[in-house]
């Protein structure tokens, strides 16, 4: 393996998914800078910061990038959509490792990769210190800012799935992650990921990823399900997310004294 280029840091999650490691994550969605410090010292390999679903924009990103610095999660930004200049602009601020939502074919993962690459690897426009390089003092950083740079494509719908091999082929896309709501919809079973029908396909969808030789994400808001995940062939899965650990947490015990 050739020498590390500089000073450039190393993103342990996007090794991890390199070598096919089990790595467990959490969503994010309070939008807050003490939750997502709390939440990423607690032990989980990553955790989505979500830009589509929650109120985040890139100011609140940056002050929860700064607030998880230090601790075991990798933060994954999770952009409101497959548009290079939303990425430009989270790559800026320092979030190296970026899920794509709805990528429905390879042409739109390659434009995915394309938003993450310096010219001539891509079209990320270059400014030439912004945070995500510590402002100037990272050697190297833009002819090798890609090494660092982890892209996972989201896959939510049955047309998409049908796709999963050529977008495995594109070179650049570290992870695929299939979005169980999204894709329990779009086979008619709107708010029931449990459906045997779309559990099937998110089997066959893992199984598929991996054989065509990608890490295979996805999610399952009951930490109990998650051996059943691995066991599937997905080795990165988020497990549940702040929202829901304060609001269950919150109602047990409001109605626990609800019953005196």
């Amino acid at each position: 393996m050739p020498d590390w280029p500089g000073n450039l840091p190393r993103n342990a999650f996007k090794q991890a998914l390199s070598g096919g490691e089990r790595q467990v994550g959490l969503w994010s969605a309070l939008c807050n800078p003490i939750v997502a410090e709390i939440i990423a010292g607690a032990g989980f390999d990553w955790i989505v910061i979500d830009g589509e679903h929650a109120p985040n924009d890139v100011p609140s990103l940056l002050a929860q990038l700064q607030a998880m610095r230090g601790g075991t999660a990798e933060p994954v930004f999770r952009v409101p959509w497959n548009d290079a200049v939303i990425i430009k602009r989270v790559l800026d601020v320092g979030a190296r490792s970026l899920l794509i939502p709805f990528v429905q074919n390879a042409d739109e993962a390659r434009k995915a990769v394309a938003a993450t690459r310096y010219p001539p690897l891509g079209i990320r426009g270059v400014s030439v210190a912004p945070r995500a390089n510590d402002y100037g003092r990272i050697r190297l950083y833009h002819p090798n800012a890609h090494l660092d740079t982890c892209v996972l494509v989201q896959i939510e719908t049955r047309a998409a799935l049908s796709e999963i091999e050529a977008i495995a082929e594109v070179e650049g896309v570290d992870g695929i992650f299939i979005g169980p709501s999204d894709l329990a919809a779009d086979f008619g079973h709107l708010g029931n990921p449990k459906h045997p029908e779309v559990q099937a396909a998110i089997r066959d969808a893992g199984r598929r990823i991996r054989a065509a030789g990608k890490s295979a994400g996805t999610l399952s808001g009951n930490a109990d399900d998650v051996e059943g995940l691995f066991g599937m062939g997905f080795n990165f899965t988020a497990t549940g997310s702040d929202v829901g650990i304060l609001a269950r947490g919150a109602e047990q015990i409001a109605a626990r004294f609800r019953k005196i």
